[in-house]
């Protein structure tokens, strides 16, 4: 793979993730003033808006098409709860706390692999995943010595993820990337519309923009980030999805003042490092 297509592949990663958190930093903003089942709906109906066009015009709509409809069943179901899990996280956490402890996914789909997928977990991968588990119990470590369980949303929305990305791996055999975007959005769809009966908030025409630059930041963070993978080595692409604690930091200071402590800090580089460590360890062999 040459190294302008590996240069690519960062570009792309690096923009998706920063659109991932422009959507995460736009949808904590709709949910000050919108009930949660209601952002999760609409701003997957707006992500539709760009997916779908974009499928008909590049493969077409027949690249939709579930094979393994238990696999995309099980995915869709995961990544219905972890979008609820993580709206409500930022909801009521800062945006970088919330970034910081997502970051420990990797690490949980490392520990699920061998269960899972029947891979082996070796040496240089436990000790990614226990130092990085480490960083985690930094990151949430309690201000005061007083403990709020809250912290833990955001732990098990990294699970939830790493239980979605498993299945994915395992899904991709059959289903596209497009696919797996489409049906598993639907279920967030189907899921935000069946709070519609407990209450809705009128939308005016300002929020609708907010809803569609959140839906558009969302679906082109994904795009992005699969086209990353296609077009670098993951091993080289992959350390750059951590540039999202920069974005994060600096939109949650800019918008909400939000200055993560210093032992939050310690705690994300620790995680970052253990990361990039097994990403690396994996590329060497």
């Amino acid at each position: 793979m040459s190294s302008a297509s590996s240069l690519r592949g960062i570009l792309a990663m690096t923009a998706g993730t920063g659109l991932l958190t422009l959507s995460d930093a736009v949808s904590k903003y709709l949910l000050e003033h919108y009930p949660l089942g209601q952002v999760i709906g609409i701003r997957q109906a707006a992500a539709f808006v760009f997916i779908l066009p974009y499928a008909w015009a590049t493969t077409g709509l027949a690249v939709l098409r579930a094979v393994n409809y238990r696999g995309q069943a099980l995915r869709a179901a995961l990544f219905l709860v972890g979008a609820v899990i993580v709206m409500t996280s930022l909801h009521l956490l800062p945006l970088a706390f919330v970034t910081m402890v997502l970051f420990s996914s990797p690490l949980f789909v490392a520990l699920l692999s061998g269960p899972m997928l029947g891979e082996r977990v070796r040496k240089h991968q436990w000790i990614a995943i226990a130092a990085g588990f480490a960083g985690v119990l930094l990151i949430v470590r309690p201000a005061g010595g007083r403990f709020d369980w809250i912290v833990l949303l955001p732990v098990a929305c990294a699970l939830t993820n790493a239980l979605r990305d498993t299945v994915t791996r395992r899904l991709s055999r059959t289903d596209s990337s497009l696919s797996m975007l489409f049906w598993s959005g639907l279920a967030v769809l189907a899921g935000g519309l069946c709070t519609l009966p407990f209450g809705w908030t009128p939308v005016g025409f300002d929020g609708a923009l907010w809803f569609l630059a959140a839906g558009f930041c969302n679906a082109g963070a994904h795009f992005f980030i699969i086209e990353a993978f296609r077009l670098g080595n993951a091993a080289i692409v992959a350390p750059f999805r951590y540039s999202g604690l920069l974005w994060a930091m600096l939109v949650g200071f800019i918008i909400w003042r939000e200055v993560p402590t210093a032992t939050m800090l310690a705690g994300a580089a620790v995680v970052v490092a253990a990361g990039v460590y097994m990403l690396r360890q994996e590329r060497a062999g």
